[in-house]
This record gives structure tokens, C-alpha cells and sequence, in this order.
């Protein structure tokens, strides 16, 4: 099942993140990531599950868009202990298309419902946090051929525009990619025009829906 189009603007995981917790000799391994579609989320599951298939549980949550595919699992903890505080701790971040799988060898010790509830919620909110949240947009890729002199006065006109500097070739003049918001595009162009008395225009490349910043 594909996640739904939410609009061009929402909040997911800025990449993976990984949480080591002990409590009471069990030790907690919590893993994050953003994915696109239940597929994806399910496979990042397993492939947890194979990679700590000697553990005592591997707990798991995931969440697309806004709620409209919310699943989890207790796998074999007590019915509400671990995959609903797993899932809860996705929801407080904001972010959505997230994942995340804690793993835990037990120690020997009971924890009780209440210990279960803050070390899953603890060992995901670690593996969210190292992860970070970014927005997701849509980018405009634009090339501009730039003379040496106006190199660092263009990139920092990309910066204005919230953009970002993808790369740059170096010949006769210099041919620097740069990604801009899709909204900032417009702005840019006839910024580049002024800047550079209409001698520099942008070629668009096409569009990228990519994260931003972490947030």
C-alpha cells in the first residue's frame, strides 16, 4: 500500500537513527528511518528482525501520513506495553513516514507493564532524536553558468532563497547546480536577471522531492 499524497509540505525523518538504553541488565536497540510506503516500512521490519533474530523481541511501529496508516507490533511483550508507545513516541515527534523497530535481550529481570512502557517509549524517542526531522518539499533543479568574478555573490543569492549548492564544474566559466524550493524558484530568476544585468539566467533541470534542513 503507497502512502497518500499529503501535499508538498509535511515532516519526516531526516534519516536513520539508532538508540542503545539499558534498564535492569535487558538492553534495548532501537532503530528509525523514513520510508515512502508500507512495503518499505515493512521491509526496514524484517530486516531488523534478521539482523537480531537471537533477540527476545523486536518491537515495531510505523506511521504514514497522518495517521492514515498507523501499525505496530508488541511481538510477544504484553498487549500494550511496547508497539503502542513505539508508535506514540513517532506521533509526538510530529513526523510522519517513519519506522521504527526496537530490539531488546532480555536480562533475566522483569521490568513490569510500566517499566516496558518508558524503556520502548525512551529506546524510540533516542533512535527519532539521532534520526532528526527534516520537511519534505519540492525542489527545483536549476544549472547557472556563472563567470569566476560572480561565483560567491551567486551562491550566496541561492542562499536567500533558501537553496542549496548540488555542485559545481569548473571550465571557461563555471557551471554551478543548485537546488531552490520550488516556491523560491520564481524569485531567484528575477533576482539572477538584476544581479547580473540579464547576462545569467537559470536552466531548469527538472524537480526533486527531496527533504530540507534538519530541523
Amino acid at each position: 500500500m503507497s502512502a497518500p499524497d499529503r501535499g508538498l509540505l509535511y515532516t519526516t525523518l531526516r534519516g536513520e537513527g539508532h538508540g542503545e538504553l539499558e534498564d535492569r541488565r535487558s538492553v534495548f536497540l532501537s532503530h528509525a528511518a523514513p520510508v515512502r510506503t508500507e512495503e518499505e516500512a515493512l521491509a526496514f521490519v524484517k530486516a531488523r528482525q534478521k539482523e537480531f533474530s537471537d533477540a527476545s523481541h523486536n518491537v515495531w511501529a510505523f506511521r504514514l501520513g497522518s495517521d492514515t496508516v498507523a501499525r505496530y507490533s508488541d511481538d510477544g511483550e504484553p498487549q500494550g506495553s511496547s508497539g503502542m508507545p513505539t508508535l506514540e513516541a513517532i506521533r509526538h515527534t510530529g513526523a510522519t513516514d517513519a519506522v521504527v523497530v526496537v530490539t531488546r535481550y532480555f536480562g533475566g529481570i522483569l521490568l513490569g507493564a510500566g517499566g516496558l512502557t518508558r524503556a520502548y517509549a525512551r529506546s524510540a524517542k533516542d533512535a527519532l532524536d539521532a534520526a532528526g526531522k527534516a520537511r519534505m518539499r519540492l525542489w527545483s533543479a536549476v544549472t547557472v553558468d556563472c563567470p569566476y568574478p560572480m561565483l560567491e555573490r551567486l551562491k550566496l543569492l541561492a542562499a536567500a532563497h533558501g537553496g542549496t549548492v548540488e555542485g559545481t564544474d569548473f571550465g571557461a566559466a563555471v557551471s554551478i547546480r543548485i537546488l531552490l524550493p520550488q516556491e523560491n524558484a520564481a524569485g531567484f530568476d528575477a533576482a539572477l536577471t538584476e544581479l547580473s544585468a540579464g547576462t545569467m539566467t537559470a536552466r531548469r533541470e527538472g524537480e526533486r522531492f527531496l527533504p530540507g534542513p534538519r530541523e
